[in-house]
């Protein structure tokens, strides 16, 4: 791009910083915030800083409730359990709708289950929920799959046993990325399929370009990076590569639906469609299949293998805490047959330990932007309506008023003095009120699963001492991204 091209580029952006800031006076009372420069937003206090920590220093500098501006882009942003609470949970309608994430929207268009507004999100919603119910999710089928899928991961890690592998996260994401595809897709793959090993180095791009530097700086100038080259170029391109191998097996499903027999979403929602073919204001036809499918894959795949990888990282660096986890798995469960979800009640300290596992590592810690659906008023300010709202989930996770030590990783933060399993109002992985992660039921049982099946097989161990173990992520954009690590599997 030359100077010329960069200098009118440079100017419609100015133009329109200063026709959002004209046309955003008198609407509302805005809490304060850092004062803005022009077109930069406060984008110049980012220093050396990731936008995270931004974000959260500036909430000790202006409370609870601020403003501040990304880029041209006006957002409010919560911080700390109480505010956070009160926008999702207390006034949750208010806070319902879904803000602009330009990495995601630039691809949905602001369509799909996860990224839609308004009557298409609540008929999205309430469809997939339905549909995700009736082929397994919260009954025990599910379950079964789930154990079935261990099954294959433990015979794979078996082959791994006390040699060092960096390869055994990516199994993680094979194996739980399988589960959500036994839903969409009706099967799950086999470990060396290109379909599944397509989706997840797709995904896990997405993920970690998104996480990065260079997401952020989407996420703040996304009118202006589209014009540069750089890694965020990429996630376009997976994107495009995981429309089309959806659409590809949407074609399949096509070939042989029985409507009368739907074998899995994807029947489902064609059959929704060719029932409302005729209404020109259904929300049902194929790119709002393509992307719905697309939000459940992503959602369904990267969060709890990711949570997986933390995991790992945090019982090598403890392994006191391991050996106690393993101790109560041997107690209840034994080593004749799998773990199960009803071993949990009888399970505290291993349930403790996930999810504070899930506290500490905290793996979306900004959340995805909410929108006051209404001119709404909140702790004395009035949010216009279609205002972008940040929740910092990390400021949740890590309140001192809800957690004793924050900074710690210790499971007694999910036990009562009698060492019972005690719930956290503040524990908000998957977010909190209407927009709830509509996979929280199956990631839960997955999480524990998984964790306890492969604690009960194998003792991990670390190549290195536990106390050199570094467990601050590589990176904190969209989500905490764990380092890499090579580990090894002892058969216990």
């Amino acid at each position: 791009m030359d100077s010329r091209s960069t200098a009118i580029l440079l100017l419609l952006l100015a133009l329109v910083c200063l026709f959002l800031t004209l046309g955003s006076k008198d609407k509302g009372k805005l809490p304060p915030g850092p004062k803005p420069l022009p077109l930069l937003g406060n984008l110049l206090q980012l220093h050396s800083q990731d936008l995270l920590s931004l974000l959260t220093k500036l909430s000790k500098e202006y409370g609870s409730v601020y403003t501040v501006h990304l880029g041209p882009r006006r957002v409010v942003v919560l911080s700390g359990y109480q505010a956070v609470k009160e926008a999702l949970v207390d006034q949750g309608e208010e806070f319902s709708g879904r803000g602009e994430y330009p990495a995601f929207f630039n691809f949905t268009k602001g369509n799909g289950v996860a990224f839609s507004n308004g009557e298409r999100w609540k008929v999205l919603r309430k469809f997939s929920l339905q549909i995700l119910r009736n082929f397994g999710m919260g009954k025990r089928s599910m379950d079964e799959q789930i154990l079935q899928e261990i099954r294959f991961l433990l015979e794979e890690l078996r082959k791994t046993e006390d040699r060092a592998s960096p390869s055994i996260p990516f199994m993680l994401s094979r194996s739980v990325c399988n589960i959500v595809c036994s839903v969409v897709f009706g099967s799950r793959f086999h470990y060396d399929d290109d379909r599944l090993l397509n989706i997840i180095q797709l995904i896990n791009d997405n993920f970690q370009i998104m996480s990065s530097s260079w997401g952020e700086l989407y996420t703040i100038f996304p009118a202006l990076l589209d014009w540069l080259p750089g890694p965020h170029r990429r996630i376009f391109q997976n994107f495009g590569r995981m429309k089309e191998l959806i659409a590809c097996s949407v074609r399949e499903h096509q070939a042989s639906l029985d409507p009368s027999s739907p074998r899995d979403f994807i029947d489902c929602f064609l059959t929704k469609m060719a029932q409302e073919k005729q209404d020109p204001l259904s929300h049902f036809y194929m790119d709002t299949l393509l992307m719905t499918t697309h939000n459940l894959i992503f959602g369904g795949t990267e969060t709890v293998g990711i949570t997986l990888r933390h995991a790992f990282l945090i019982l090598m660096k403890y392994p006191k805490v391991q050996a106690r986890v393993q101790e109560e798995i041997d107690r209840v469960v034994g080593h004749s047959r799998l773990p199960s979800l009803d071993d949990r009640a009888a399970m505290p300290y291993t349930d403790a330990v996930i999810h504070e596992v899930q506290r500490f590592a905290d793996i979306i810690p900004m959340n995805l932007p909410h929108r006051v659906t209404r001119d709404t008023a909140f702790r004395g300010f009035l949010l216009p309506k279609g205002t972008d709202v940040i929740t910092l989930l990390n400021t949740v996770h890590y309140d001192p008023s809800q957690f004793l030590k924050p900074q710690e990783f210790n499971p007694e933060h999910f036990l009562d003095a009698n060492q019972s399993f005690k719930k956290s109002p503040a524990f908000m992985p998957f977010s909190a009120g209407r927009r709830l992660c509509l996979g929280e039921p199956l990631a839960r049982k997955e999480l524990f699963l998984f964790f306890t099946a492969i604690l009960q097989n194998f003792t991990l161990q670390p190549l290195a001492a536990p106390e050199d173990i570094d467990l601050t992520p590589l990176s904190s954009g969209l989500g905490k991204v764990p380092r890499p690590f090579e580990m090894r599997m002892s058969m216990r």
